[in-house]
């Protein structure tokens, strides 16, 4: 999404002199981080992510006006009931190894192979 785009909903201004009142990002630390990042970015591509950073830094210091002392923390705004399934102890004791071993995806020498997640 456009940032200009989305900070222009919030009702914040979005022009450059405003938003560059105070010194803003400095762009040896976006050449560092894009270089981190393995990424080239031309002058003018980092002059304008300078100006979206600091509009986006400018959106943050709004948000942090509103008191959210008394609110609960959520992962997303329409979430009415935890996604995550209770964490419960089953019976298998009568299961045999074998059938157990059959409903995995994928085994390796009577191991059941998971993904890499990192």
């Amino acid at each position: 999404m456009n940032l200009q785009l989305a900070l222009g909903t919030t009702g914040l201004d979005t022009h450059e002199s405003e938003c560059n009142s105070d010194p803003g990002m400095d762009t040896q630390e976006l050449y560092v981080t894009a270089d981190l990042s393995h990424i080239q970015l031309t002058e003018k591509e980092i002059s304008q992510l300078a100006l979206q950073v600091d509009q986006m830094v400018a959106y943050f210091s709004k948000m942090s006006e509103f008191d959210v002392s008394g609110l609960e923390p959520t992962t997303h705004m329409q979430v009415s009931r935890s996604r995550v399934r209770a964490d419960e102890r089953r019976d298998i004791s009568g299961a045999d190894p074998d059938t157990l071993l059959e409903a995995a995806e994928e085994l390796e020498d009577r191991f059941i192979v998971i993904p890499n997640v990192l």
